[in-house]
């Protein structure tokens, strides 16, 4: 699989390492002066999480078919696990948009999953500290 990787140019590799040093709070501080800098914004993103959220209520009818939806209804005191297993379960999900749904409750975490993928994903937001319903 490693010959499958892309590659870079040595100047995006120096960058990349560099990056990979920062702390959490050091890559925030940097996504803020990026997003000032290039005159973008997160908000599209947190703006399409709030409907997916939303549209649990229609989930109780496909759990019927075998398939459930994971619904975070609390974050609990440890976010930073929580987040950790968000995007664990979701690799898809950048940094921002777990926050986001650890501060949104109740958040759709997985919608018509398998039922051993809702187990899963399940045992691991509450593990990390987080309250979770399948529906």
């Amino acid at each position: 699989m490693a010959e499958e990787t892309k590659k870079v140019s040595e100047k995006v590799e120096k960058m990349v390492e560099e990056v990979a040093k920062l702390s959490v709070l050091e890559l925030s501080e940097l996504v803020s002066a990026l997003q000032e800098k290039l005159g973008v914004s997160a908000m599209p993103m947190a703006a399409a999480a709030a409907p997916v959220a939303a549209a649990g209520e229609a989930a109780p009818a496909a759990a019927e078919g075998g398939n459930q939806t994971v619904v975070m209804t609390a974050a609990g005191a440890q976010k930073i696990n929580v987040i950790k297993a968000l995007r664990e379960i979701n690799p898809n999900l950048t940094l921002m948009d777990a926050k986001a749904m650890t501060e949104a409750v109740p958040a759709e975490v997985l919608k018509d999953a398998k039922a051993e993928d809702a187990k899963s994903a399940e045992a691991k937001l509450k593990a990390a500290g987080a309250t979770v319903e399948l529906k």
